[in-house]
């Protein structure tokens, strides 16, 4: 399935037809009313706002696992090397229900702005910013690319050394300020994972957009700023799964499923899904998994289920619970020989990795992956492409579709383990 569209948010309508093609079908999306979007000689957008503060809604968080609060913020313009973003979509992955409830008390800042994946426009930019102008559709990326540090310039690595992720990290880069403020009293608010797109305007480092191309679908789009990416790009970057492996991925949330659709569409010849909740289970036989382990069932530990299953064990596996356990029953799941584990879960407590060093001389490896191993600026785009052209079901991701003043809604839902990505429509 190839996808070309326009967001049909705020005030914009869209008609939608469909025609069929050798290569499935195409979904055109003809926007009608793009005038408060676009110009139609393609000259940067003149906002109104440029260079004002703008005051916006917001979901606050105030404290560790209180309700994150709806209110008026201000915003500031962006400084040098800095985006202004309007956020159209946005959902809630893991790792902000982890900061939400506070699980790692070092990271602990508030009041905060959290969110981190995410699709919208840009409202303006600041001084030598040039790759992007007001107008484009852009993608926040918690993690950046410089371009120019040796992290950049390495292939196979993309945490670059000023952009890169830090959960500690609550200001801005260019002067240690926030750019957020509440709107009775002017007091700061914290930046959270270089995006916090909880809020429908924010201020990010330019190094941390991606330009997409204006006809993809937005609503389609914010999921690979995180957990599709990240997932899709363990398999196919970091492990660079073979065709005829056998994978076994632990969890099957958003990032589990998405290393599951990586897997599959690299022709992987078995992939076991292990889970505590059974109800993931229709969803993973979607993203292409033939085989299910409960771990909470049953007298044998996973990995000699999954060693009987496999006559000796799966070729990688995939830890995306964020446990300890997990990732113990992962590394043991692999081949004695040619195993390879890669760690993607987030794990909140200073925990060491449950291996003796003598198991690695066993020919069983580990690792971990960020963003799936993705340069963003340089290495998304076309990643974005092969997805649109339909590699990756990206339509199995989205359970859930409410309007941002049900975040609190969509966050217990996930909390739950009732949804697997839920759009928030601003």
């Amino acid at each position: 399935m190839l996808y070309l569209a326009k967001p049909s948010g705020g005030s914009t309508l869209a008609k939608r037809s469909r025609s069929s093609c050798p290569g499935g079908d195409i979904l055109l999306y003809i926007q009608l009313d793009i005038a408060n979007q676009f110009q139609n000689s393609g000259e940067p957008l003149q906002m109104e706002t440029q260079g004002k503060v703008i005051t916006c809604r917001a979901a606050v968080a105030w404290g560790a696992g209180e309700a994150l609060v709806m209110e008026d913020v201000k915003v500031d313009p962006p400084q040098r090397l800095e985006v202004r973003l309007r956020i159209l979509f946005t959902s809630i992955c893991h790792t902000d229900l982890s900061a939400w409830k506070g699980e790692n008390e070092a990271q602990q800042a508030y009041p905060r702005i959290l969110g981190h994946e995410a699709a919208g426009i840009v409202e303006s930019v600041g001084e030598g910013v040039e790759d992007m102008k007001a107008g484009d559709h852009v993608l926040p990326i918690f993690t950046g690319e410089c371009g120019e540090c040796r992290v950049c310039n390495r292939d196979g690595a993309n945490l670059c050394e000023r952009f890169r992720v830090d959960p500690m990290k609550k200001v801005m880069l260019s002067d240690g300020k926030t750019r957020f403020f509440t709107s009775k009293d002017n007091k700061p608010i914290f930046h959270f994972l270089n995006t916090s797109t909880f809020s429908e305007y924010t201020v990010i480092d330019s190094a941390c957009v991606v330009k997409v191309d204006p006809l993809f679908p937005l609503e389609k789009m914010s999921l690979l700023s995180c957990g599709v990416s990240t997932g899709v790009g363990a398999a196919w970057n970091v492990a660079d799964i073979r065709p005829g492996s056998t994978i076994a991925v632990f969890g099957l949330g958003a990032v589990g499923l998405a290393v599951a659709e990586g897997a599959r569409a690299r022709g992987a010849s078995k992939i076991i899904g292990i889970d505590v909740n059974p109800d993931k289970f229709p969803l993973g036989r979607e993203a292409g998994i033939s085989e299910f382990i409960n771990p909470k069932e049953g007298d044998k530990a996973v990995h000699e289920r999954v060693m009987e299953i496999t006559e000796g064990g799966v070729e990688y596996s995939f830890e995306c619970a964020g446990s300890i356990e997990a990732l113990r029953e992962a590394f043991l799941s692999t081949n004695s020989g040619v195993g390879v584990t890669v760690l993607l879960g987030v794990h909140s407590s200073p925990q060491l990795l449950p291996i003796h060093p003598m198991e690695l001389f066993q020919g069983r490896s580990i690792t971990a992956s960020v963003f799936g191993g993705f340069k963003p600026k340089t290495q998304l785009p076309f990643f974005i492409t092969q997805c649109l052209q339909g590699q990756i079901n990206l339509d199995l991701f989205i359970s859930h579709d409410l309007p941002f003043h049900d975040i609190n809604k969509a966050m217990q839902l996930l909390h739950q383990g009732k949804a697997l990505r839920c759009l928030l429509r601003l």
